[in-house]
């Protein structure tokens, strides 16, 4: 019998290479994997739909579900996760010591929607009482000239947000001191250089990010996984053998981490961070599905509606194929 043929655009991550390397195989699906770049797969995906399955921006996928054709259903599936208080880096000399000088200060990142920026201002707001309208927003490219928005976005008149100048980029204003702060996913160049021009406002950030963990038991959610809507009407048992599919690969992962007889990764002391993490966290440490990730999901989707990307809260469950978030039992 024929297998389906279906495009998949992702990054090479370890909880998806088995899928990239063939030790996973999808239910009835002959899945072609596209290993690109998270900016490339993005901007083709929310552009131009050219692939049938993709990794996405947590928030992309949202403003998606704003629109009336609905262009994308998502599995719950989490390819990227980070903690984001090691993503705002400011200018030393803008005068920023502590979150609440960031109050009227001129702040960018790549784009308004990005998921990244989304979750640093929500966290802002709600933990250190920066408001998301304090001041306007610049967006364009941080290392290349001409970056745009991927989508179109309508926003309320109390948020202000401007395009830099065609051949101005993010990084460099930021060194310069033409931005004071900067809230992205991608370390910036000009904080690479390393001789302190460019900083971050958490420097002690492990400590930060672990103390906001332990207050909220939020991991925040980067990406998920969709599916083109006129793929899955089609063809609506692909969510379940995906979902199946990536829960596998994830399996081997944290079968890897658990092996002390050879280490697979380059860290010395991998097993310690293992069992910090799993002290922490518990044994799965990136939840996939609704249930685990219920509170952080109704987090987001509350700063994508207070932050004017959503026209209403959106329901977590509503952003999941069904046939992705049940399964058989014996």
């Amino acid at each position: 019998m024929s297998r389906l043929k279906l495009s998949f655009a992702c990054w090479n991550y370890d909880r998806t290479r088995p899928l990239l390397d063939g030790r996973v195989q999808c239910d009835g699906i002959d899945l072609n994997y596209l290993n690109l770049p998270v900016e490339e797969t993005f901007f083709r995906m929310a552009r131009y739909q050219e692939f049938d399955v993709a990794e996405m921006s947590l928030s992309s996928y949202c403003v998606s579900m704003n629109k009336a054709d609905k262009p994308f259903i998502a599995i719950p599936v989490f390819p990227s996760r980070y903690f984001r208080h090691s993503c705002i880096y400011i200018n030393a000399a803008s005068g920023i010591k502590e979150p609440k000088d960031l109050i009227g200060k001129r702040i960018a990142s790549p784009e308004y929607q990005m998921t990244a920026p989304v979750w640093i201002r929500g966290i802002l707001s709600d933990h250190y009482q920066v408001p998301i309208d304090a001041q306007p927003y610049l967006f364009g490219g941080e290392e290349e000239t001409g970056r745009i928005e991927k989508l179109k976005l309508e926003l309320p008149a109390n948020i202000k947000v401007h395009p830099i100048q065609a051949h101005q980029t993010l990084s460099q204003m930021l060194y310069d001191g033409e931005l004071d702060a900067l809230y992205t996913a991608r370390m910036p160049s000009s904080f690479l250089k390393g001789d302190g021009r460019v900083k971050r406002l958490f420097e002690n950030y492990p400590e930060v990010e672990l103390n906001y963990y332990r207050e909220t038991q939020i991991f925040p959610i980067m990406h998920t996984i969709v599916i083109k809507r006129e793929v899955y009407e089609s063809n609506r048992w692909i969510a379940q053998s995906l979902t199946k599919a990536f829960y596998e690969a994830q399996r081997i992962v944290y079968a890897d981490f658990a092996e002390t007889a050879a280490l697979k990764t380059m860290l010395p002391w991998l097993p310690a961070h293992v069992d910090a993490t799993r002290k922490e966290f518990g044994d799965d440490w990136w939840p996939y599905g609704l249930e685990k990730n219920l509170k952080t999901l109704d987090t987001f989707t509350r700063y994508h509606l207070e932050q004017g990307l959503s026209k209403q809260k959106l329901n977590p469950a509503d952003l999941f194929a069904p046939e992705s978030l049940e399964a058989f039992k014996i």
